[in-house]
């Protein structure tokens, strides 16, 4: 009888153990894995990847979801292989859960259905946070499909070394770059200056201004002017549109203004221009050092300030950055995304996250509160006067959203093009008789819509 006990007892010693045991070596669930095509960075340095690993070891822990980065690349090859995995191209990889895209990625996709409409995760308390016009922008077929998570626009970069030496021997004002009016008349000023250098070389000024886009000079110079710049899917062509021609033709005529094709970023490292009009996030392109062609370097200062605008207009300035799309899947890996994406724009994060890579927050209390305060922590002056010209954007600008056109990508390609061959043209015309020069700003004109609407 106590053998019988005894087994008895053991058995249900083993039976208890295994059960705690079971208990306490309850199998871990794998995590929610979501995918994610990027533009910040290189694919070994990256400030998103480093927040992605800093997120996946800390909500995503908790949460059980770990984002994985399948791809950093650059703005245009995003959009052609984005476009290539929506169309189902042969070879295509399949579309991430997340994304980074611009408007005309979305709009060139045969059904964007597929993505998520971030109202029905975002309450309107939650939305409400956000800047209201970077919103705006990613509002497509009434459904918020892009959500901003860093914001850009454009800036002015000014080789302050360059210009001092300028203005030292011309008297020139710093503070005239404010306005279009006042640039383009310093260009033709200092083209003069440095023709004058030479004395035994005629013809060789050097440009002071490049834009980075024309386009959008046009743009939101017209549209700032009070007038359409757009009509249907053309351009109007409108009176504000020579008043905006005017200026700026006669300082390309004069040789001010950078012609060439190529990011703004280059003739300021080689000294051939010295302001410049481009994406604040070209910002991690610009050097504090200059080539000159005779291989000779200097050490330089760059300063930024807010775009310049039009005396008579408003203060506006074009939008630019991309957002964050989500593709529709299973209701997991959609939370997932949310989950991390809510993260990532948090306001100090987002803050964290934009000062890394010279982009805007999104949300207005990374502006009032968090932005000031991140500004005192960066080394780097560029990178300071550029956040200063941005709280001063922010605070006094319009942002100016571009229309969602079909034409868009067509119009702006072809003005590209048109407006720089056509001044180019005149450009030397204007070399053999300078006394024309009005005369000229107003053939270039014509020429340009003639050739423009054909």
């Amino acid at each position: 009888m106590r053998s019988v006990m005894k087994r008895i007892c053991l058995s249900l010693a083993v039976i208890a153990v295994l059960i705690f045991t079971g208990c306490g070596q309850k199998k871990t669930k794998d995590p929610i894995t979501v995918t994610l095509w990027h533009v910040y960075g290189g694919q070994t340095e990256s400030p998103l990847n480093d927040l992605i690993d800093q997120f996946n070891e800390t909500i995503g822990k908790e949460e059980n979801i770990w984002v994985q980065v399948g791809s950093v690349t650059n703005t245009n090859t995003i959009h052609e292989n984005v476009l290539a995995s929506a169309f189902g191209d042969p070879g295509a990889s399949e579309l991430p859960d997340m994304f980074v895209s611009y408007q005309k990625t979305v709009l060139a996709m045969p059904d964007d259905t597929v993505l998520v409409d971030y109202c029905d995760y975002f309450t309107k308390e939650e939305l409400d946070e956000f800047i209201p016009a970077f919103l705006e922008e990613g509002v497509i077929h009434d459904r918020l499909s892009i959500l901003p998570v860093a914001k850009s626009t454009e800036v002015m970069f000014v080789n302050k070394t360059a210009f001092d030496r300028f203005a030292k021997e011309t008297g020139a004002d710093i503070e005239d770059l404010r306005t279009w009016e006042g640039l383009f008349a310093m260009s033709e000023q200092y083209a003069e200056w440095t023709d004058n250098k030479t004395p035994k070389i005629p013809h060789d000024g050097k440009n002071f201004f490049v834009h980075d886009y024309h386009f959008n000079y046009f743009q939101v110079g017209v549209e700032s002017l009070g007038e359409n710049f757009f009509k249907g899917e053309n351009l109007a062509f409108g009176p504000e549109f020579e008043t905006a021609w005017e200026p700026y033709a006669k300082a390309a005529l004069s040789g001010g203004v950078w012609l060439r094709s190529g990011y703004a970023t280059e003739p300021l490292r080689t000294g051939d221009s010295i302001v410049s009009v481009a994406s604040s996030a070209s910002v991690l392109y610009y050097s504090d050092e200059v080539t000159y062609e005779d291989n000779t370097s200097e050490k330089i200062e760059i300063v930024a300030m807010p775009c310049p605008v039009f005396s008579t207009g408003e203060k506006m300035v074009m939008q630019r950055g991309a957002g964050i799309c989500t593709v529709k899947s299973t209701p997991d890996k959609e939370k997932a995304c949310i989950t991390f994406l809510k993260w990532l724009t948090e306001t100090r994060k987002n803050v964290e996250f934009v000062t890394s890579l010279g982009y805007m927050p999104v949300k207005q209390e990374a502006f009032d509160a968090c932005l000031p305060e991140a500004i005192k922590e960066l080394s780097d002056p560029m990178y300071v006067s550029l956040y200063q010209a941005f709280l001063d954007t922010q605070e006094n600008y319009t942002f100016y959203t571009a229309p969602q056109l079909d034409s868009y990508l067509d119009l702006e390609t072809r003005f590209e093009e048109l407006v720089r061959k056509v001044l180019s043209v005149k450009r030397q015309q204007c070399i053999n008789k300078p006394e024309n020069i009005d005369k000229l700003v107003k053939e270039t004109l014509a020429d340009f819509k003639v050739a423009y609407t054909q």
